[in-house]
């Protein structure tokens, strides 16, 4: 068994290689920009861009017009944030959103607070769900838009949000949600579920880094104030030359995990369970988030063990990870809005799962991270 083994599959996936093999002509022979619409190299593109455009839209059940490319769920936030709350602004200024929400939300957020907006962020249940009503009570007159991620980054839960976007559409009151952790794990539907505008991203979905996409839905309209600059692209959303091989990249990642996802949702969750049962008997370890609500490929686990603060460090042969791949450091802010004090949050590990994991380096990475616990609790374990 070759280590180390990849289990951070939620900071970033590997490129499957049909994905690969989809964008490299892209990146060779066929390199026309595509908004050169005067001749052949451009007008491929383009129809390479509109088939991966249809491709995205088929995984969340949208009509491809309403999906606009950005750089990746790091921009799609900030543009369907900023944009639509300044669009609104007219009718008010509030803001609604949850303390474990990504970096790029409450960052928005809090970036928009010093532009005059007011934002309020609402602490989730111990098992990281939303409480309906306490979502209902914080929307006001002024309230103009709300962001509720889909799946948690950190700990994988699950929001409902059909309720949640229910209540907003009584209100009127736009609503956000970011589900790059979603694709390919959860069922979407935007033409039933009442959201406004999804973030999403293509390489936590086993394809390209660098590229993702903003649905905007257009019917009825909604105007979402651009944050790019420049030729007025992507019907003026979001100016800038099209990365074809990316898009196609993009594209070709939602198309298979629409067709794999009946299939490979339940082995992601035989592998998960698997990895925990090994693991779930050690004293001090605490599984963090509703175990039920959450997508298939998620742990996240604290360990309340004398002479463990330094577990992470030494986990050599296996790729897990503390806090989200998007954070600078420090604690995980997730944790510490679920009722974790600073050092049980600090000494937490998320363990996620992927598409080309097998049930051998499972069985061999739940032993070695069962040793390793082992050793902690023995006071043998040093840092790397």
């Amino acid at each position: 068994m070759k280590a180390p083994v990849y289990l951070d599959n939620s900071a970033t996936t590997p490129l499957d290689p049909r994905v690969l093999e989809a964008m490299l002509p892209w990146l060779t022979e066929n390199f026309g920009n595509p908004a050169s619409s005067s001749h052949a190299f451009g007008r491929a593109a383009s129809r390479a861009v509109e088939t991966a455009r249809e491709d995205v839209a088929g995984l969340i059940h949208a009509d491809p017009r309403d999906i606009a490319w950005t750089s990746g769920a790091t921009e799609s936030n900030n543009l369907a944030i900023k944009g639509a709350a300044q669009a609104a602004q007219k009718r008010g200024n509030h803001l609604i959103t949850v303390q474990t929400e990504h970096k790029a939300v409450l960052d928005t957020m809090q970036w928009l607070e010093k532009q005059g907006f007011s934002a309020t962020y609402l602490a989730p249940q111990k098992n990281g769900l939303i409480d309906i009503e306490t979502f209902r009570a914080a929307l006001r007159p002024d309230t103009v838009l709300a962001s509720v991620m889909l799946v948690n980054n950190e700990i994988g839960v699950i929001q409902d949000i059909n309720a949640l976007g229910a209540i907003c559409r009584e209100r009127g009151v736009l609503f956000h949600v970011d589900a790059a952790q979603a694709t390919g794990k959860v069922a979407i539907d935007v033409g039933q579920l009442p959201v406004d505008l999804m973030s999403l991203t293509a390489h936590k979905s086993y394809g390209p880094k660098g590229i993702g996409a903003l649905y905007v839905r257009r019917a009825p309209q909604l105007r979402v104030e651009s944050q790019m600059h420049g030729g007025g692209h992507e019907r003026g959303l979001r100016s800038g030359t099209l990365a074809t091989h990316q898009i196609v990249g993009m594209g070709a990642a939602f198309r298979i995990a629409g067709e794999m996802m009946a299939t490979e949702v339940p082995q992601l969750r035989e592998l998960r369970d698997r990895f925990w049962n090994q693991i779930k008997d050690l004293p001090g370890v605490m599984l963090n988030g509703d175990f039920t609500q959450r997508i298939a490929n998620n742990l996240n686990i604290s360990l309340d063990i004398p002479n463990c603060d330094s577990l992470v460090t030494t986990l050599t042969d296996i790729a897990v990870s503390s806090t989200s791949a998007c954070s600078t450091g420090g604690v995980s802010h997730v944790l510490q809005a679920l009722g974790s004090d600073a050092g049980m949050a600090g000494n937490s590990i998320r363990i996620t799962f992927g598409r080309f994991n097998t049930v051998e380096e499972i069985d061999w990475a739940a032993n070695y991270l069962r040793g390793k616990i082992e050793d902690c609790r023995a006071g043998r374990l040093r840092a790397a």
